[in-house]
C-alpha cells in the first residue's frame, strides 16, 4: 500500500465504539486503528506526522497538525498523549551518589519520581540545550532547557556530564 502524496487533502478522523481511531482518506478508503506518530518528536513536536494502519505501513504524512480540521487535531493530540510518556524534569533535588549507578530524586511536569542512572551514557544531548535520560527501566525523561534549571540542579548535572 502506498501513501497518499503529499499535497493530498488531509484525513478526517473519529473514534468508534471501542475507542478505536478511525481515519477516512482523500480517495473515501476507512482505516480502522490508525496510530499517529511523530517524526520528530523531540525537535519539531508539532510537525511532521505519519499515520499509520494496524500493521505499521504509513497511510499519510501529515506536515503539521494545523493541515487537520479543529476536531481533528484534538482526536490526533489525544491519541498522541495516550501513547507518549516522557515526563519533563524540572529539579533535580538529591542524588545517591555521584558515582554510578546512583538513584536520583527529581520534581517532573508529572510529580515527584525515583529515577536509577545506570551509565553516563543514559545522559543524550538532544539539541545543545536539552537532554534525555534514559532510567534503569527505559523510562525516558526529558530536560528542555539545561539552562533553566535551578543552580542546585545544574550543579548536580554537571557531575555526570
Amino acid at each position: 500500500m502506498s501513501r497518499a502524496p503529499l499535497d493530498a487533502p488531509a484525513p478526517t478522523l473519529r473514534r468508534d465504539e471501542f475507542r478505536r481511531l478511525i481515519a477516512r482518506l482523500a480517495d473515501g478508503t476507512e482505516h480502522l486503528g490508525v496510530l499517529p506518530v511523530r517524526a520528530f518528536p523531540l525537535s519539531a513536536p508539532d510537525e511532521c506526522f505519519a499515520l499509520l494502519d494496524e500493521a505499521g505501513h504509513e497511510l499519510v504524512w501529515i506536515p503539521s497538525l494545523s493541515a487537520l480540521a479543529p476536531a481533528d487535531q484534538a482526536l490526533f493530540s489525544a491519541e498522541l498523549a495516550s501513547r507518549e510518556f516522557t515526563p519533563e524534569i524540572t529539579q533535580v533535588t538529591q542524588v545517591s551518589t555521584y558515582n554510578l549507578p546512583s538513584t536520583w530524586s527529581v520534581e517532573t511536569d508529572r510529580g515527584p519520581s525515583v529515577l536509577v542512572l545506570k551509565a553516563l551514557e543514559d545522559i543524550r544531548a538532544v539539541t545543545p540545550t536539552s537532554l534525555l535520560i534514559a532510567d534503569s527501566h527505559g523510562i525516558q525523561y526529558r530536560i528542555r532547557e539545561v539552562s533553566a534549571l535551578d543552580k542546585k540542579s545544574r550543579r548536580i548535572l554537571d557531575h555526570f556530564m
